[in-house]
């Protein structure tokens, strides 16, 4: 075997300043990644994202489900499934009102949604 060279590098005796921030410097943490996330898939519907539109556009900023069986073309079943859904998201809220449910959009959800989109703005 021949001679092994071994090189030593020098020892920097003053820190140096990183070039960049950490990448786990980020402004969301687990828990609310976690959250959009969720809120995120639900939303990744087109019947779904229908529903928040006809919901925000509506009059008095709720509809009946059987008021948006109709628009929809779809039936009350279908419907009242894709609100439950958005509802166990934290999306919309369902109140009971005799035999029907009227449902609003949460817009502390929406607007949590929107602000964490914004994230590199």
């Amino acid at each position: 075997m021949g001679d092994v060279t071994t090189r030593v590098l020098p020892v920097i005796d003053q820190p140096t300043a990183p070039c960049c921030e950490p990448l786990d410097a980020g402004r969301l943490g687990v828990e609310q990644a976690t959250a959009l996330a969720r809120r995120l898939k639900v939303l990744a519907d087109p019947t779904r994202l229908r529903l928040l539109s006809m919901l925000l556009a509506s009059e008095h900023g709720e509809a009946c489900t059987c008021d948006l069986v109709e628009p929809l073309g779809l039936s009350q079943p279908t419907v009242t499934h894709h609100l439950q859904r958005m509802a166990d998201a934290g999306i919309v809220h369902g109140e009971r009102r005799g035999r029907w449910t009227f449902y609003s959009v949460d817009k502390d959800a929406i607007e949590a949604i929107t602000d964490a989109l914004k994230l590199g703005t």
